[in-house]
């Protein structure tokens, strides 16, 4: 059956064309994934389809799970091949649900298999994909190459090597390569086992003694240009919602010094430490030129007895609803006041904070020393749980609504999988399919150049311009419609 048309998710014959000719053939700079760096150094070849489509794959555990797949064919000790013909047997319950689109574009993709997936063709599918992935050209490289992947940006802690990285910049693979500066552990002072255990690695990798606060900064100020000397342009925080309180660095030092000797700090102490070095690191950023990126609004590991069996990143989070617009607002402005704000891209994971997000940013767009950035504050892509077709909508809505739609930097993955590329094309087809569904009924003008380049802009050129990112050489062209 082939599901996967050249119309997908086209509904009106002006989508169709602002697609084909705006959008598909749009190369793709991904800048925020969670792919392994060393799977893109080593090449990795995947030995069968589970490896490729399903193995950290926390989405489709979810899924599994909903459907009374028992947790050993999720996350267990059975074989590949067990866990994916119990992926299978669930597909088909996925109806309206993203994955069953994802999945279906998946195989279309990569392998050209119109089939759809389910008990009966699962054997088949598992035959032909396997000896497809066993000599042909989808390894890790092979993959960002056949879908046109200029940049790929991965997500790095602070005490990262970069090694990996540096192996790939220094071949001529057609892409480049960039980290993520995410110090997202250096604010866990509700956990001293954990904190200290990374401090301690940040000592090492710094060759820095950390006996003090101060100490710990200066550690923190080396690995941030230890990683822009790397060709780092971007950092990332995930966080519930944004801190702001305020705290003196003397008092950040008294809350340090507490969780080093191992008490853990207050919820009441670790807002105020927090608030102290998200205002760090963003006079960090700003003064390397850096783009931030904010994710809020996850409320993660809500299923404890899970959590301590699986670990953390396994299917168990929740979309959270704190207030958000106050907290975000603040911290913004703090960074303002000091002269400090970066470029800031800022993702939602609650579709009630939608537009709470969208009119935030049009209150920091610019300022005196750097006005002439365009977009300076960006209201990231949909996030996790509203990425998919309504989400997008809701996004895209939210922000023309109350912003510059023409100066969206667009989609990422954000994903572990070297599967999740279609994720690029699914959003352009639902942009495509907006815009030119607006045109036909006469909401906007049916000039498709105009909206045409407004659509390239968004699918590859604005986030090129707006994040100083030097894209990889043109790769060959790749057969892989995005």
């Amino acid at each position: 059956m082939n599901f996967i048309t050249d119309n997908f998710l086209l509904h009106s014959k002006t989508a169709r064309r602002l697609y084909e000719s705006y959008a598909a053939s749009q190369p793709i700079l991904d800048y925020h994934s969670h792919l392994s760096p060393s799977d893109v150094a080593q090449d990795r070849r995947f030995r069968n389809l589970f490896e490729i489509a399903l193995e950290g794959d926390h989405y489709k555990w979810r899924a599994m799970r909903a459907n009374g797949v028992p947790e050993r064919y999720c996350t267990g000790e059975v074989s590949p091949k067990e866990k994916f013909l119990a992926w299978a047997r669930t597909v088909p319950y996925t109806i309206r649900n993203p994955l069953y689109h994802w999945t279906h574009l998946e195989l279309k993709r990569y392998f050209e298999m119109d089939e759809l997936l389910d008990e009966q063709t699962a054997e088949a599918i598992w035959e032909r994909t396997n000896s497809i992935l066993s000599s042909g050209d989808l390894t890790a490289r092979g993959i960002l190459r056949k879908f046109r992947v200029r940049v790929l940006c991965t997500t790095d802690d602070p005490c990262d090597s970069l090694q990996h990285h540096l192996t790939v910049n220094g071949s001529d693979c057609g892409f480049r390569m960039y980290p993520t500066f995410r110090p997202d552990r250096s604010l866990q002072v509700s956990a001293p086992d954990a904190f200290n255990s990374w401090v301690e690695r940040l000592q090492a990798v710094s060759n820095t003694g950390i006996s003090d606060f101060v100490a710990f900064l200066r550690a923190l100020e080396l690995r941030h240009k230890f990683f822009h000397d790397n060709g780092c342009r971007l950092s990332d925080h995930g966080l519930p919602h944004c801190y702001a309180k305020p705290c003196s660095e003397t008092r950040a030092a008294s809350i340090f010094a507490k969780v080093w000797s191992g008490v853990a700090a207050s919820p009441e102490e670790h807002d105020e430490f927090a608030s102290f070095m998200m205002l760090f690191f963003g006079h960090l950023d700003s003064a390397k030129n850096w783009t931030k990126q904010l994710h809020l609004g996850a409320l993660r590991n809500v299923n404890m007895r899970r959590q301590h069996e699986l670990g953390s990143d396994t299917g168990f989070d929740s979309i959270g609803d704190w207030p958000q617009a106050k907290a975000l607002n603040e911290y913004l402005n703090l960074l303002e006041s000091e002269n400090a704000l970066p470029r800031t891209i800022i993702y939602n994971n609650n579709p009630a904070d939608n537009y709470t997000f969208a009119t935030a940013i049009g209150s920091f767009q610019g300022s005196s020393h750097d006005a002439s950035i365009a977009g300076k504050i960006q209201f990231g892509s949909a996030w996790w749980f509203l990425d998919q077709k309504h989400g997008i909508e809701w996004q895209l809505n939210s922000l023309s609504a109350t912003g510059l739609l023409s100066r969206f930097i667009g989609m990422v993955t954000d994903s572990r999988s070297f599967m999740s590329f279609p994720r690029h094309e699914y959003f352009r087809r639902v942009l495509c399919n907006l815009l030119g569904g607006e045109m036909e009924r006469g909401d906007l003008p049916s000039d498709e150049p105009l909206i045409g380049s407004v659509i390239q802009n968004i699918c590859f050129n604005n986030a090129r311009d707006y994040l100083g990112l030097e894209p990889g050489p043109k790769s060959q062209a790749g057969t892989a419609r995005v």
